[in-house]
């Protein structure tokens, strides 16, 4: 009975959500172990796990120490993004003229790309935080746009048509309709937001900067110090990691009646 109650423990800890990353992880580690060895990859091309793992323990008070200015540019960028967003996806949802205008301007805007344009951030304003994060809005921004106005535009139609006839004012039918209808959407617009304003962060910082995870990443790779580089691209995944388990986080708790939710509470198999 004892051994029964060990194994089934044991088999609902390897189910759970947060060690099935860590274990294909670790295999994939393992796999890009042996293939290094294996094929005799040269370290001037790709390092071994270790290797970087070394570097990371090295560097690793450096490394967090430049984290700060990519981490602060990629929350002033989300933040950004959530301020304007919403409210412009607010509008378009709500009227076809303003649709008409903007969206295909928002369109436009991204066929832009980024990198071509974060110069001219750095000569308006100069080599400071700024440019970073305008870099890390102008990539979140429309994600969260998108996302949003798809939310509102999927509201039920009787559902508002039931709060007008009991009276109900604009900021009441927002409030209890519209918003909660639209949230599960704009919530799934703020992780892809999320990830991407790291992105945009260090594009930012590959452009012009003296500090930040972007600065390590160009100068490791001037230096040829691979480990060094992965290193770095490894806290930019843990970071990105992070930022999207906070949303999560905020989601589970803004919108627990919703049918993703219920899903993730209930068993696995």
């Amino acid at each position: 009975m004892e051994r029964r109650s060990r194994s089934g423990a044991a088999l609902r800890l390897l189910n759970s959500d947060w060690v099935r990353p860590i274990l294909l992880m670790v295999i994939l580690l393992v796999l890009w172990d042996l293939s290094v060895r294996l094929f005799g990859v040269p370290a001037y091309l790709v390092p071994k796990p270790g290797d970087v793992v070394l570097a990371m323990i090295d560097e690793w008070p450096r490394l967090l120490s430049e984290s700060v200015p990519t981490f602060t540019a990629t929350l002033g960028g989300f933040a950004l993004s959530v301020l304007f967003g919403i409210p412009i996806a607010m509008l378009i949802a709500g009227s076809r003229t303003v649709e008409a205008y903007v969206y295909p301007l928002l369109v436009f805007s991204q066929s832009i790309p980024k990198v071509a344009i974060a110069p001219l951030f750095v000569v308006w304003f100069g080599f400071g935080l700024m440019p970073k994060v305008i870099a890390a809005f102008l990539l979140g921004f429309f994600p969260v746009v998108v996302s949003a106005v798809q939310g509102f535009k999927s509201v039920d139609g009787e559902m508002m048509d039931l709060a007008r006839s009991m009276k109900a004012s604009r900021l009441q039918t927002f409030r209890m309709v519209s918003l909660p209808h639209a949230l599960p959407a704009i919530f799934a617009g703020l992780k892809v937001s999320i990830t991407l304003a790291v992105v945009g962060a260090v594009v930012g910082e590959f452009v012009g900067s003296n500090s930040g995870i972007g600065f390590v990443l160009q100068r490791s790779i001037g230096n040829f110090e691979l480990p060094l580089m992965f290193a770095a691209l490894t806290v930019l995944a843990l970071m990105g990691v992070l930022l999207f388990w906070v949303i999560d986080v905020l989601e589970r708790f803004a919108i627990p009646w919703h049918a993703s939710q219920r899903d993730k509470f209930s068993p696995t198999v």
